[in-house]
């Protein structure tokens, strides 16, 4: 298999490159640690102000076979251009004075502070890239459930519909990383990752008491600008509608291994970058008891990755992302 560091940057090797103070750096090593798809997830810096501006080929040129004498008539291939968005998740941090000087020690209540407004926009970004949709809310990105969601479009081939039919249904994706695949993307000239400015002490007007009142307090501005480009939609495979009430319950469940057999055969290539699946923690289990319950179930393994505890099947790992819901509308 491919690795996506060898070619594309990670968010990790962004910050590396962008920050010598090594304070991105940080963040950005807190931010893989509480969510696993950005450990993935490679980065490239789009070619807009707004975004990244995708040629997709739409159309090949017309071949023919030939005799002596006879000629052939010319042809070429046919090409679109795409524009994928990013998207601005912000958000602002005001701490008073007296309240981060309580203990004595303001940098760690600070950072206390810090890491909850870091899992809060890890949470949201996971979110937004499986659900979101910039045609019902235009300040979101359009993440991958909107994509693939109809088993009769285009792409449909790579929308395995897994039997559920009511509301609490669930996914599983197959994504091969890779630039000419699906990457993340920030928009030229910024940087990757969450931008954390430190305003230090300010005067800020307060919601509470008497209206208008002051008061000094440390204050925090956070900001990512970030979105998702899919050059390739036969690299992207959904298993959708899985039913989580027959799943564990084990009555008319599907089958998980069978289903991720058939993802891997989705792809023309799962050569072309890193492909990794990604799973709720409700699914993960009920793949290792269905494991643990089929004998036959090869490929299906574990090992220490960095010092982690990492499932893969047939040697792709396999990730929890906790933002992926159990209450899917079937697809």
């Amino acid at each position: 298999m491919a690795t996506i560091g060898a070619n594309v940057l990670t968010l990790n090797d962004w910050a590396k490159r962008l920050d010598p103070d090594g304070r991105t750096s940080a963040v950005t090593e807190l931010l893989s640690q509480t969510n696993e798809i950005l450990t993935d997830m490679p980065f490239v810096e789009g070619n807009l102000p707004t975004g990244h501006r995708l040629v997709v080929r739409t159309g090949l040129p017309t071949v023919t076979w030939r005799l002596l004498n006879q000629g052939v008539t010319p042809s070429k291939s046919t090409t679109a251009q795409i524009d994928e968005q990013c998207g601005m998740l912000e958000a602002w941090s005001e701490v008073d004075k007296d309240l981060a000087e309580l203990n004595g020690n303001t940098p760690e209540f600070r950072l206390s502070e810090a890491t909850a407004f870091i899992e809060a926009m890890n949470q949201e970004m996971a979110s937004t890239l499986f659900y979101g949709n910039s045609g019902l809310a235009p300040e979101e990105i359009t993440g991958l459930a909107p994509r693939f969601s109809d088993p009769a479009a285009t792409n449909g081939v790579n929308v395995i519909d897994c039997g559920g039919s009511q509301s609490d249904n669930t996914s599983m994706w197959l994504v091969v990383w890779g630039e000419q695949s699906c990457v993340g993307i920030f928009p030229k000239g910024s940087k990757a990752g969450i931008y954390h400015e430190d305003l230090g002490l300010v005067t800020v007007e307060t919601t509470a008491g008497i209206a208008g009142a002051r008061m000094r307090a440390y204050q925090d501005h956070w900001q990512w600008k970030c979105g998702i480009a899919l050059k390739d939609w036969r690299f992207v495979v959904r298993a959708g509608s899985i039913d989580v009430s027959n799943l564990v319950g084990k009555s008319s469940a599907a089958d998980l291994i069978d289903t991720m057999i058939k993802m891997t055969y989705r792809p023309p290539s799962l050569a072309m970058g890193r492909p990794v699946f990604y799973m709720n923690r409700t699914v993960a289990q009920m793949l290792d008891i269905q494991r643990r319950d089929d004998a036959a179930a090869a490929g299906l393994s574990y090992q220490d990755v960095d010092g982690k505890r990492t499932m893969s099947f047939r040697g792709i790992p396999i990730r929890i992302v906790d933002q992926i819901t159990n209450t899917e509308a079937a697809v």
